[in-house]
């Protein structure tokens, strides 16, 4: 199997398992409908645990292009083959969304509220701020980037990352997932956001494009300084493209500052 089929594939696995327990707990008729939200957390969790257990062994599996680009921060990776890598995630994703609309047709067509339609395919904020929203996902894969780091720094865990790394998920859905839904990961949101817009789903709404730039921006510039900070904590040092990381960071918050002037006009805008 090529490195550009293994993370798609991967890629896939990750969001038929994860869109699929938001499907369950979201849809009307399905069996785990009203769950609580550490069902979706850990269902998150277990779903990166299979699609790195299923193509750990040929692309360390990124599956999420935040992952990619950090790990290209920290010299771990070829940035030659980060376009390639994103590419295949951003078609895993789209399909793995859509093998769940399949999976969940009858329960899609039944469901009345367009909202849950579309909370299985991306994630939305409890309160519309642009600035909040990016910190939310800034710190969410800051911590996501430096844990994985962590993880491969420690080489007792061998056989053992998958699960780990899924406990890692599984921590930051429980205690940062609660503002943004914590997409961490650009093509988790944007992939089955298309497949959204694009699906014949019955009365399925509008899918909030004005608030799709914060999955996928946010999660990268998150990337990059969780990587950045990791070399600068622990190895005493910061090259070039960690300083690029920290102007990227406040740009991100600066254009949320301007979004939320442009886009919510400060009237719908909530920083509690």
């Amino acid at each position: 199997m090529s490195e550009f089929l293994a993370e798609l594939v991967g890629t896939a696995i990750l969001i038929l398992f994860g869109g699929g327990v938001v499907a369950n707990v979201n849809l009307k008729g399905a069996l785990g409908k009203g769950s609580d939200w550490i069902v979706v957390a850990v269902g998150w969790g277990l779903a990166v645990v299979m699609g790195v257990y299923a193509v750990g062994q040929i692309t360390s599996a990124h599956l999420n292009p935040a992952v990619t680009i950090g790990l290209a921060v920290d010299g771990a990776f070829p940035w030659s083959k980060v376009p390639m890598y994103i590419l295949a995630q951003m078609i895993g994703a789209f399909i793995g969304a859509v093998l769940v609309w399949i999976h969940y047709m009858p329960h899609f067509a039944d469901e009345e509220d367009p909202g849950a339609k579309l909370g299985v395919f991306s994630t939305g904020p409890v309160y519309p701020n642009f600035v909040a929203n990016f910190i939310s996902e800034i710190l969410g894969t800051m911590i996501l980037m430096m844990g994985l780091l962590f993880i491969g720094a420690n080489k007792f865990t061998d056989g053992l990352n998958p699960i780990i790394v899924g406990a890692l998920i599984i921590a930051i859905g429980l205690s940062l997932g609660g503002t943004t839904g914590y997409a961490i990961n650009p093509a988790r949101d944007l992939g089955p956001r298309i497949a959204h817009a694009l699906l014949p789903i019955p009365n399925k709404g509008f899918s909030n494009w004005k608030y799709a730039i914060v999955p996928v921006l946010g999660p990268i510039a998150g990337s990059m300084l969780g990587a950045t900070l990791y070399h600068l904590l622990f190895k005493g040092e910061i090259n070039l493209i960690g300083w690029v990381s920290l102007v990227v960071t406040l740009l991100t918050l600066l254009l949320g500052v301007l979004l939320n002037k442009a886009v919510l006009k400060g009237e719908e805008a909530k920083l509690m």
